[in-house]
């Protein structure tokens, strides 16, 4: 009898090992409310209220790569130019490059574009502590569950960035502090039967793959539109092309770009949502 409830023990253990899924394919689409912190109903009147872009992500347990998927169809969110909310658009990258994660070092590389030059922005994994709750929900006829992440961030309440370029010499105006950073709420949905710790943009660090993440409710929202079990070996390559600098580095580079153009008006290559 004992022998029989070993071998049925195990049985079962083969199984539920052969139901999870350690890689694949998934396609998303991220949508970006801007008018979640402009208020004000002119600057509101010339940009679109929504900013929808789509991305694909291969992964397996130990590697991962998030690829935007180019649409030359799409309108340009900022194409006014300087014209109705003083909007303006300069490339200071570090937006939509490939980004590779490596589970196994805890380093990644994101490919990017500043000022016409390629760069290989390295970074390490930062932590994310994610508080797992019980509630789940279904995504793609897959299980999972609900995880809460608190993090704080620069508050710019769509204000314009200005850092006076042009001042007169001598001029001792007071200039406006910016606000206090604000903390916001991440919540995402992780498969209880995708074991990989991967999902979109910056986010993941979960014991399953993310299906949905929404970021400060309802700011930037990423939703799985796809999920395929298996993965092109060809697509988890880490990029190479550009010169390799830090975060920092990098940082500093936009800072300068940004200078040199004399500041712009809210336009920028944030994907929404890093950490």
């Amino acid at each position: 009898m004992k022998r029989i409830q070993l071998f049925i023990l195990v049985i079962t253990i083969a199984i539920a090992a052969n139901a999870q899924q350690k890689e694949g394919t998934i396609t998303y689409q991220r949508t970006i409310n801007n008018w979640k912190r402009i208020t004000d109903e002119t600057r509101r009147a010339s940009i679109p209220e929504f900013q929808v872009s789509k991305y694909t992500l291969y992964f397996t347990d130990s590697i991962s790569i998030y690829k935007l998927i180019p649409d030359e169809n799409a309108p340009e969110p900022f194409a006014n130019g300087e014209g109705g909310g003083g909007f303006r658009r300069f490339n200071f990258g570090g937006g939509d490059g490939d980004l590779f994660k490596n589970f196994t070092t805890g380093f990644t590389t994101q490919a990017s574009e500043l000022g016409g030059k390629n760069f290989l922005i390295t970074d390490t994994i930062r932590k994310q502590s994610w508080k797992i709750s019980a509630e789940t929900k279904e995504i793609l006829g897959v299980v999972c569950r609900k995880a809460t992440l608190k993090i704080t961030q620069p508050n710019f309440q769509g204000r314009a960035f200005n850092f006076n370029r042009n001042r007169p010499a001598g001029d001792t105006t007071t200039r406006q502090a910016p606000p206090a950073p604000r903390e916001i709420e991440i919540v995402a949905w992780f498969a209880q039967t995708i074991l990989a710790p991967a999902g979109p943009d910056a986010y993941g660090q979960l014991p399953g793959v993310i299906l949905e993440l929404n970021v400060d409710n309802g700011t930037t929202v990423y939703k799985a539109l796809t999920l395929k079990p298996t993965v092109d070996a060809k697509e988890l390559k880490e990029p190479k092309k550009g010169k390799k600098v830090t975060r920092q580095e990098y940082g500093q580079l936009q800072r300068e770009l940004f200078q040199n153009q004399g500041g712009f008006g809210g336009a920028g290559g944030n994907r929404g949502g890093g950490l």
